[in-house]
């Protein structure tokens, strides 16, 4: 898991690039994106300037939920997208 906040979004965020693609479709195809943070209020604007690096317009809706642990040791950012076919 990258110490430095940034890449840590990044890689997640390119996670999700390389299941879409594997589906045949781009991050244009994802419709909904909730994201759930340890410290949301500490990095929320990192996150926002990386996160517009890989969603433009139309946007999809969002939800970002501030969450007390995650799965993996380490990680302050978990994506969720839900990608609609027939949207790229």
């Amino acid at each position: 898991m990258p110490e430095v906040l940034e890449d840590q979004f990044r890689q997640a965020f390119d996670k999700i690039v390389a299941v879409l693609r594997e589906a045949g479709l781009e991050f244009d195809s994802v419709v909904e994106m909730t994201t759930y943070h340890i410290g949301l209020r500490e990095h929320f604007g990192r996150f926002c300037a990386i996160r517009s690096e890989y969603v433009s317009d139309p946007y999809p809706a969002w939800t970002a939920v501030e969450v007390a642990g995650l799965r993996r040791e380490g990680a302050v950012v978990e994506i969720r997208v839900v990608a609609a076919l027939g949207q790229s």
